[in-house]
Parts: C-alpha cells; sequence; structure tokens
C-alpha cells in the first residue's frame, strides 16, 4: 500500500500481518477523498484504524490533526512506525476499544473514517447512533466502509453510497 495523496505521496504503508487488519486498498481510499475533497486543517478521527491508512493520508493531504482508535496492540504499534517514519504532526494514538473510546470523548471532528471488521456493522449500531453524533463537528462527514449490499444505518443524512469491488462506502453528512 502506499499514501496516495498529498505531501507524502508514493510513501509506503503496511498492515499488520494476519487476518485481523484488512487495510482499505489504494484505490478504495482514493475514492474516499475524491468524495471528501479538500481535507486541508480538519479535523480527522480514524476509527477502527488498522494500519492507519485513512488517517495517515488525510495528514498527508492537509489534515491539521488525526486521532487514530485501535485496539490491537499490534496495529497500534504500526501505526506509531508510520508516524514516525512518515514525520506526520498533529497526530494522536488510542489504544482503545471503539465504542469506549466514542462514549467518553470529548473533541468533535469534520471527518470520521469508520472501517470495522465487516461482521461487527449490525452489533456497532446502537453504540455509533448513541456516541458518534456528539463527537461531530458541525457539517461533518462520515465515511462508513462495509461490506458491498450493507447498508449501515446512522443518525445522520446518506450523502452517497458507492460500490468499489467487494467494500462498500457511504458517506453520511452531519447536520
Amino acid at each position: 500500500m502506499r499514501i496516495v495523496g498529498g505531501s507524502r505521496k508514493g510513501a509506503r504503508i503496511f498492515a499488520p500481518k494476519g487476518a485481523s487488519t484488512r487495510p482499505t486498498s489504494d484505490r478504495v481510499r482514493e475514492a474516499i477523498f475524491a468524495i471528501l475533497g479538500s481535507v486541508e486543517g480538519s479535523s480527522v478521527l480514524d476509527l477502527f484504524a488498522g494500519s492507519g491508512g485513512l488517517g495517515l493520508e488525510a495528514l498527508s493531504r492537509g489534515a491539521a490533526q488525526a486521532v487514530f482508535v485501535e485496539s490491537d496492540p499490534i496495529a497500534v504499534r504500526m501505526i506509531e512506525r508510520h508516524l514516525e517514519k512518515l514525520v506526520l504532526e498533529g497526530a494522536r494514538v488510542a489504544r482503545s476499544d471503539v465504542p469506549r473510546y466514542l462514549a467518553r470523548e470529548t473533541s468533535r471532528y469534520d471527518i470520521v473514517f469508520l472501517d470495522p471488521p465487516y461482521e461487527m456493522v449490525e452489533s456497532l449500531r446502537m453504540p455509533l447512533a448513541e456516541h458518534l453524533p456528539r463527537v461531530l463537528a458541525e457539517g461533518a462527514s462520515v465515511v462508513y466502509e462495509t461490506a458491498a449490499g450493507v447498508e449501515p444505518e446512522l443518525p445522520l443524512t446518506v450523502r452517497s453510497t458507492r460500490r468499489h469491488g467487494s467494500a462498500q462506502l457511504t458517506v453520511f453528512d452531519a447536520l
């Protein structure tokens, strides 16, 4: 995998080995940022961060800050290594379960990336509906990656849904 845009374009990033992390492909990341447009100066929350590809891409493209939330200690170490190697500022890594993190988070974000293990989408519906709206800045966007054909539910307005191979991107806008 590589950073596909911004100041670190072309830099290689790696996903932890094993089946617990399913990195978002370069092609899908490129599609996400084409949908979002400029992220310059944005505050980003990368939930289920895995390798950190989405948050790293946002920082490379000029996001002011990014918080990476991941529970797997190996993935957390990999995100920290990527941040050190790429010399990206404004980043923080939180080793935490996502619903628990959201329940106590007080900051607000302009962009939220949600890329949970596909089998968790249904079990996340209630915790996300309860806690996610509270951390969204006015006019925020939420990009939710699921398996193709899965329609995630959030108490937000759907801007678009696009299929990319076996993945589906649903972009929500905060009210």
